[in-house]
């Protein structure tokens, strides 16, 4: 979320990686530049920080340059079901890991109160799913589900359960406390939380959104806060024989939240 989670990727990722020995690291940059978006030059910080992929969001192409850069960077995925039939990017691709292995990562976007109109999700990630079967064509699966609601978000779920390694919320900014590894297999949280100055409002400076909570009306532009950040995100383990889950761990570091990490 804006210049102050950029800056804690960029001087975190780097350790975590070698402390977690982690093997795959997504990192969702939809309000990475200024609060809303993402620039073909953040968008390489985030890369060089040790994000193996970057996805986006709704607000995918608040900044143009996107448009031009996304084609020229596979590791950047937009939304797969944008309602658009020419769209730049893609929504989903396979990467290698640590060890040669394979990671289908994919995005979404959700329905429920959204303001802008997207395909259906479900069908469309049904037909990624189906494609790239866990622990076969790819040693893990991970789904960004990119919306408001957390019903739908859980609804996703549940719809990849026994399909996906991972289905993770992204979009509302506030780390969900329902992290957990449904029967068929697949981890769940709802949302992953930002990371971001949690002594905000969803990571912008307090004073505008509440003038507008309060009157209704707008004086300013959202501004993002840039106190002490959390970290936050979701720690998974997974079987790479079958693309099971078998560990999520929720993780909050630095800030104002309490701290949640894995035990090594």
């Amino acid at each position: 979320m804006g210049r102050a989670g950029r800056a804690a990727v960029m001087e975190r990722l780097p350790k975590l990686r070698e402390a977690w020995r982690l093997d795959f690291v997504v990192v969702n940059g939809e309000n990475a530049s200024n609060g809303m978006g993402l620039t073909g030059d953040h968008a390489k910080v985030l890369l060089e920080a040790g994000a193996d992929v970057v996805t986006l969001g709704d607000h995918a192409f608040d900044h143009k340059d996107m448009l031009q850069f996304i084609q020229t960077e596979p590791r950047v995925l937009r939304p797969l079901n944008f309602a658009h039939g020419d769209v730049p990017g893609r929504g989903a691709g396979v990467f290698e890991a640590r060890g040669g292995r394979k990671v289908l990562v994919a995005q979404v976007l959700g329905q429920v109160f959204m303001k802008r109109p997207f395909d259906d999700p479900f069908s469309a990630i049904d037909k990624v799913l189906r494609s790239h079967p866990r622990g076969g064509m790819v040693q893990a699966s991970i789904v960004d589900m990119h919306c408001e609601a957390t019903s739908e978000k859980m609804g996703m779920g549940h719809y990849c359960d026994g399909r996906a390694s991972l289905v993770v919320g992204t979009h509302t900014h506030v780390p969900t406390a329902d992290a957990q590894i449904l029967p068929g297999g697949t981890a769940l949280q709802s949302d992953a939380g930002m990371c971001g100055d949690y002594d905000s409002v969803i990571g912008m400076e307090k004073t505008e959104p509440l003038r507008r909570f309060v009157t209704g009306m707008a004086k300013g532009r959202f501004t993002p806060a840039v106190g002490d950040v959390t970290l936050s995100g979701v720690y998974l383990e997974t079987d790479d024989r079958t693309g099971i889950a078998t560990r999520i761990d929720m993780v909050r570091l630095g800030g104002r939240l309490p701290q949640s990490e894995p035990a090594q």
